[in-house]
């Protein structure tokens, strides 16, 4: 960073401490203060006085309370801030409607159901972990010898998972896990599926039979009984001849972004996450909104304590849900022995987060300004435009695997600290919050957000950057986890309940 660009940022004028946009030495002069302790990249210093049990406040919110008296220039961070519980009750704006874009298509595969895929994969669907490594082989067999035959057909993309036996065939989890591959199975990026299962399982596959998908487009048996799994690799190879000449007659054509649905997610944020690459998100989502498509908002630990600002943009129905998710969480962590505020992780941390109030403050800004149209259980079918919220853990493969299973056929996944991902079917765009990640990273990132502070980009200017790529990301442009091969481990359905 050259010495004409900022070294700090006041977000807020109600703020109580600026944030460090490179390292600063012990005496330096920022915003009014001398900096009395070095304060790492990212990282927040004190701008007042704070006495003991005050609140620290970021994003104009309270985002921790002080656990000791902070001096103006003292670094503020975990070693004197801890998770507040004021935060509820705090004044926030509704959602706002944002005018249209002037890019309203992209190139992509209608579906006889009307949705609208971003790739044509073939899917190879496991109805439990017995079949898993059955659904392996045949995928990777059909890379290899039916592929080549079949040029529009982006590949077969293997689905699976470490459930559907030993566990209750009711119930949370259960139910979690046929949302799941119902959504799958029925996902627009797949131009067909074959499900397989092993045949005693609890997670029949009478529940997969067809549902949208013609006759062609469908295949579906359990392992004993076509002789095993050898066998079971012949009779797939016989089974999708049919459906990869369904698959292949299908092409691209030009359809209204309202077809798209967009998941976001955060992984490995900082301390710039909720300053550059969320907020950027956020206008990328609000675009996305206006020309009349969905983006849906998830991740439940991590938008505790912010969870205020998404019910202030929703009707009361809505508001009531959010608030019934919140509940939920605390109820089942404290089960577990564990808390809300174990989130941030050690990498967070280290990139400047202090508490989950101040991580769910930058988390929600993905979801832009727009007004909450609705929200929905873990991986419930989302069919209505607008933005949404769905429920889930904060992991992201769990997270990612429910709004694609919803009906997500993009993602955009923001990271500070430098996360890792892909998902099958849906391409995933990755979204760096800080430039230096962008530069050290370069096989895994594919859009540099840390422009907005290294060169002064705007946000609106960065979130039209997003837009664009999204759309061409949606018309075949392939991402940087797509070119190294991500999504084949990424399905990771979440396992609630007991393993009997």
């Amino acid at each position: 960073m050259t010495a004409s660009r900022p070294a700090f940022m006041h977000l807020s004028p109600a703020d109580t401490v600026g944030v460090a946009l490179r390292a600063l030495k012990s005496g330096e002069a920022a915003l009014g203060v001398t900096l009395l302790a070095d304060i790492p990249q990212g990282h927040k210093f004190a701008i007042t006085a704070m006495a003991k049990g005050t609140a620290v406040v970021k994003y104009g919110q309270v985002m921790a309370v002080a656990t000791e008296d902070i001096a103006p220039g003292a670094h503020v961070h975990s070693h004197n801030a801890a998770m507040s519980d004021s935060h509820s009750d705090q004044a926030s704006a509704p959602g706002v409607l944002h005018a249209a874009p002037a890019r309203t298509t992209f190139q992509g595969f209608a579906r006889p159901d009307g949705r609208v895929g971003t790739r044509n994969y073939i899917g190879i669907l496991a109805s439990v972990n017995c079949s898993s490594t059955v659904c392996n082989s045949i995928a990777e067999t059909a890379n290899r010898l039916l592929l080549q035959h079949f040029p529009n057909i982006d590949g077969f993309a293997p689905i699976v998972h470490d459930q559907g036996c030993g566990m209750a065939n009711q119930g949370e989890g259960f139910d979690a896990l046929v949302r799941v591959l119902k959504g799958y199975r029925d996902h627009p990026n797949f131009g067909g599926v074959l499900i397989v299962g092993l045949g005693c399982e609890v997670n029949q596959l009478t529940l997969y039979q067809r549902s949208d998908w013609t006759e062609e487009r469908i295949g579906i048996f359990n392992i004993q009984d076509v002789g095993g799994s050898a066998s079971a690799v012949r009779r797939a190879m016989e089974l999708l001849e049919p459906i990869c000449a369904a698959a292949n007659a299908d092409s691209r054509s030009a359809q209204p972004v309202s077809k798209l649905v967009l998941g976001m997610q955060c992984g490995g944020s900082d301390g710039f996450s909720g300053i550059t690459a969320n907020p950027a998100l956020g206008v990328a989502s609000d675009m996305l909104v206006a020309a009349g498509g969905t983006s849906i908002l998830s991740e439940t630990p991590e938008i505790y304590g912010a969870e205020h600002l998404l019910i202030a943009r929703g009707d009361a129905a809505t508001g009531a849900k959010i608030r019934a998710m919140i509940d939920w969480w605390r109820d089942y962590t404290a089960k577990n022995g564990a808390s809300l505020d174990n989130n941030p992780s050690p990498g967070n941390k280290k990139g400047g987060l202090t508490t989950i109030l101040e991580k769910s403050l930058g988390a929600v800004a993905k979801g832009g300004l727009s007004p909450l149209a609705g929200a929905f259980a873990y991986a419930e079918q989302i069919r209505i435009p607008g933005f949404v919220y769905m429920d889930s853990p904060g992991y992201d493969p769990v997270a990612a695997t429910g709004q694609v299973a919803a009906g997500a056929n993009l993602i955009a996944f923001t990271t500070g600290r430098g996360s890792c991902f892909g998902a099958k079917p849906a391409p995933s765009i990755k979204l760096a919050s800080n430039s230096a990640l962008f530069r050290q990273m370069p096989e895994d990132m594919d859009i540099d957000c840390g422009v907005v502070v290294e060169e002064g980009v705007s946000l609106e200017e960065m979130g039209q950057r997003i837009y664009d790529l999204l759309l061409d990301t949606a018309s075949g442009r392939k991402t940087k986890s797509e070119e190294f091969g991500y999504g084949d481990n990424e399905f990771v359905p979440w396992k609630i309940g007991a393993v009997l």
